[in-house]
């Protein structure tokens, strides 16, 4: 039997402040979402279709990076949204290998790595979200019909385990991974000489934009969540508590979306590089160290360093 959502200990003195948020909130924040992400998107994939050659793994996870938030602002769906999850993970996986693994980075640079980790996260993405399809549902009211949003869906029981599962392996886990990794990197980076130069300034730089998408994008959303599927649980629950919590969780969900905007600064540090600089710190390298041999990595977005063959 379903959980009956609705039912208040007082009702009286209530304002539905979540039915105001889905009226004006929702639609101007998902039509900002809309436009900018169509258009940042699509740019970034003409950008890297056209513009950047060759193709390393870096770039081909870039671009399924742009695909995922592309289809996400089409659709809405959470399929892409936790697509773009995995594939952030992946760009530090990625760089944690090149940068405390330097002598492994030519290989990590192979296009086919690119592909493998990207079908993996497709394949991924695709199986966490497919019990879903079977949950969600339509609900008509007064001769129209509304597509209910996963967290309203009336039978909570049904969705329950499923939320709190999705939670963890979508979402807290990428987020230990990533934290991990960019803990490493920065201990190793502040570790190194010239720890100020240019290179580095631009992989922190990377490091915070991808941190910020995780902590004030993706954590309210899934926070929220389980809030609000925990509190439809109560039966006896205070009217305004109810909305207050329903009316947070729908903040988060633009707030979600916006992780594409944060994507494409994540894109323009990638071009800045690869398209303007693409020399700049291998030459600096070569002055500092004349008369050794080295190995210069060139790892598009993520960081160079010099590895002393001798």
């Amino acid at each position: 039997s379903c959980t009956n959502p609705y039912f208040y200990i007082n009702n009286d003195n209530c304002t539905d402040v979540d039915i105001l948020m889905k009226r004006y909130y929702l639609p101007v924040a998902y039509a900002m979402i809309f436009t900018v992400g169509l258009v940042g998107n699509l740019t970034c994939i003409t950008v890297y279709l056209t513009k950047l050659h060759p193709w390393k793994s870096s770039s081909i996870i870039m671009v399924n990076l742009a695909l995922a938030d592309l289809l996400y602002i089409l659709t809405l769906f959470h399929f892409q949204l936790y697509g773009s999850i995995l594939f952030l993970t992946c760009l530090a996986v990625f760089r944690y290998v090149v940068v405390m693994h330097p002598l492994r980075a030519a290989q990590v640079q192979q296009k086919m790595w690119g592909i493998v980790a990207c079908s993996a996260v497709w394949i991924i993405a695709a199986a966490k979200i497919t019990p879903m399809l079977t949950m969600l549902s339509l609900e008509k009211r007064s001769n129209v019909t509304y597509c209910l949003d996963f967290a309203s869906i009336p039978c909570v029981d049904d969705i329950r385990w499923y939320c709190w599962l999705l939670t963890a392996l979508g979402f807290l886990l990428p987020l230990m991974v990533v934290f991990m990794c960019y803990i490493g990197i920065i201990k190793h980076l502040v570790k190194r000489p010239r720890s100020t130069g240019p290179c580095r300034v631009r992989a922190r730089r990377m490091t915070v934009v991808i941190l910020v998408v995780f902590v004030i994008c993706f954590l309210p959303y899934n926070i929220l969540r389980v809030l609000r599927i925990e509190t439809r649980k109560f039966q006896e629950m205070s009217c305004m508590i109810y909305h207050i919590v329903h009316a947070a969780y729908i903040i988060s969900r633009p707030l979600a979306g916006i992780n594409t905007f944060f994507n494409l600064a994540l894109f323009g540090l990638s071009w800045a590089e690869t398209l303007y600089q693409p020399l700049k710190c291998t030459c600096n390298t070569k002055d500092s160290f004349k008369g050794s041999n080295f190995v210069y990595l060139s790892f598009d977005i993520f960081t160079y360093f010099p590895v002393r063959n001798d």
